[in-house]
C-alpha cells in the first residue's frame, strides 16, 4: 500500500456542511477512504449546493462552491428528525471509523448525533467536532465573522481603505487543517490502544493560532498591527507590489541585506543599498515609503517578464501578481487538477487538496466527481445496511430518504 491510498478501508461519515468539515472529508476521500456525506433532506442537502455565481445554472445541484470540497464522496439524503432516518445514520456510524460534525452547540444532542450518543454505538469511533467558538459558546461562527473577530479583517487592507475581509474563507481552511491533524493523531492513538477519540476544533482558536508573527508583534512587541496593504510590518521591501512598464504587477520579498544590494545593482541604483536610510532592514522598515518611491521609479522602466527572469537569475525573491486564469497556467498548479463528468453529464474540474507527493505518487488522481444530492442513497443502503429494494422504496415513500431523482 502507498500513501496515496493509505486510508483504503476507512469509513468516514460526514455530518458537516459548507467548507471546514467537508474539506476534511475531501482529504480522506483523496487518500482512499470511503466518505459518506449525510445530507439533510428537509433542506435539500448541503447549503453550498445553492451558493452560486450569478451566471451559474439554476438547474444543477452542484455549484462551483460545493464542488470545491466534495470530490470523491457518496451522498445520501436523510431526514434525521425521523426515527427511521436516525436509525439509518446510527447504523452507518456503528460501522464507521470517523464522524465529521459541524453543528451549533446543542444541536447535535437534539438530533442524537452527539459524541456521547455515538460513542455508545461505536466505542472505537473518532468524532471530530467543528464549532465557531467552542462547545461552551453557542454563537454561530461563520468565516466572515471569525476573520473579523480573530483580527485578520482589522489588519487587512490599505491604511486608508478600512478593514477588508479576505477573499477566501481562510478560517474554515485553517480549522480543517487542525481537524486533519487531530484525526491523524487519533488514528495513531486508536491503533495503539483501540480507543476512539473526541476532537474539538473551533474556528476562532484556529484563526488566533494562525496569527503567528502578528500575534507576537502584539504579545512581545506591544504593537497593535495596522493595515498596511501588501507591505510587511517587519521587513522591507517584502510583499510590496510594484507596477512595470507593461502595466503588470510584481511582488518583491527581499529578506536580507545581500538580496537588497543585488536588487539595487540590478535596477542600476547601487548607491541606494549603501544609503544610510536603507543600509539595513531595520532602516528600510523605518523609511519604507521613501524606498517604495525610489524602487517604483526604476521598476516602472522595465517589462514584467523580463524583469522577473533577471530577478530569478540573481536569486532575488519575486513573483508576478496573477489572476486565476494565470494561476492555472502554471505547471505546478496544473498537476493538482482533477476532472470528471457527473452521472447527469456535468463536466467538472477541481483541485486535489492533499498536495504532498510520496513514493507512491500523489493522492486523488482517480476520484469520483462531487455527488449530486442523494446520488448514492440506494447504493449506500444496499451495500452498507443490506436493505432490499422494497424497504428502500418504502423509506422514500415515507419521506425518510431521498434518492437522486430526475
Amino acid at each position: 500500500m502507498t500513501l496515496d491510498n493509505i486510508f483504503s478501508g476507512l469509513k468516514v461519515i460526514e455530518l458537516a456542511n459548507v467548507l471546514a468539515g467537508p474539506s476534511v472529508g475531501a482529504f480522506f476521500s483523496e487518500l482512499g477512504a470511503t466518505v459518506i456525506k449525510i445530507e439533510n433532506r428537509l433542506t435539500g442537502g448541503d447549503v453550498t449546493r445553492r451558493w452560486k455565481l450569478p451566471d451559474e445554472s439554476a438547474d444543477s445541484d452542484i455549484s462551483s462552491y460545493f464542488s470545491s470540497v466534495n470530490w470523491g464522496k457518496f451522498s445520501i439524503g436523510v431526514d434525521l428528525q425521523t426515527e427511521k432516518g436516525l436509525k439509518i445514520v446510527h447504523s452507518l456510524i456503528a460501522k464507521s471509523d470517523i464522524v465529521l460534525a459541524s453543528y451549533k452547540p446543542g444541536d447535535a444532542e437534539k438530533l442524537r448525533v452527539d459524541h456521547d450518543t455515538l460513542n455508545r454505538l461505536n466505542p472505537g469511533l473518532i468524532y471530530a467536532y467543528i464549532t465557531g467558538y467552542g462547545s461552551r459558546n453557542n454563537r454561530s461562527g461563520y468565516d466572515a465573522i471569525i476573520q473579523a473577530e480573530s483580527g485578520f479583517t482589522y489588519m487587512n487592507g490599505e491604511s486608508d481603505s478600512g478593514p477588508v475581509k479576505m477573499p477566501v474563507a481562510l478560517m474554515d481552511v485553517l480549522a480543517a487543517h487542525q481537524v486533519k491533524e487531530g484525526i491523524l493523531l487519533a488514528l495513531l492513538h486508536r491503533e495503539r490502544t483501540g480507543e476512539g477519540q473526541y476532537i474539538e476544533v473551533s474556528l476562532i482558536q484556529s484563526g488566533a493560532a494562525s496569527l503567528v508573527n502578528q500575534a507576537s508583534n502584539w504579545l512581545v512587541g506591544k504593537t497593535i498591527p495596522q493595515r498596511m496593504g501588501s507591505d510587511h510590518p517587519n521587513i522591507a521591501p517584502y510583499g510590496t507590489i510594484f507596477s512595470t512598464r507593461d502595466g503588470r504587477d510584481i511582488v518583491l520579498a527581499v529578506g536580507t541585506d545581500k538580496q537588497f544590494a543585488e536588487l539595487c545593482r540590478l535596477l542600476g541604483i547601487p548607491e541606494i543599498a549603501s544609503d544610510i536610510r536603507f543600509v539595513s532592514n531595520a532602516e528600510r522598515v523605518k523609511h519604507r515609503e521613501e524606498l517604495k518611491k525610489i524602487l517604483q521609479k526604476s521598476i516602472m522602466k522595465l517589462l514584467r517578464d523580463e524583469f522577473l527572469d533577471q530577478l530569478n537569475e540573481k536569486n532575488i525573491p519575486a513573483g508576478s501578481v496573477c489572476n486565476m486564469e494565470e494561476v492555472f497556467e502554471k505547471p505546478e498548479v496544473k498537476e493538482l487538477l482533477i476532472e470528471a463528468t457527473s452521472v447527469r453529464g456535468l463536466s467538472l474540474k477541481g483541485l486535489r487538496t492533499a498536495v504532498f507527493l510520496s513514493e507512491g505518487g500523489s493522492a486523488g488522481k482517480e476520484i469520483l466527481p462531487p455527488p449530486h444530492y442523494g446520488e448514492h442513497t440506494e447504493m449506500i443502503l444496499k451495500k452498507f445496511l443490506k436493505l432490499e429494494d422494497e424497504s428502500i422504496q418504502e423509506l422514500i415513500k415515507d419521506g425518510v430518504i431521498d434518492g437522486m431523482g430526475e
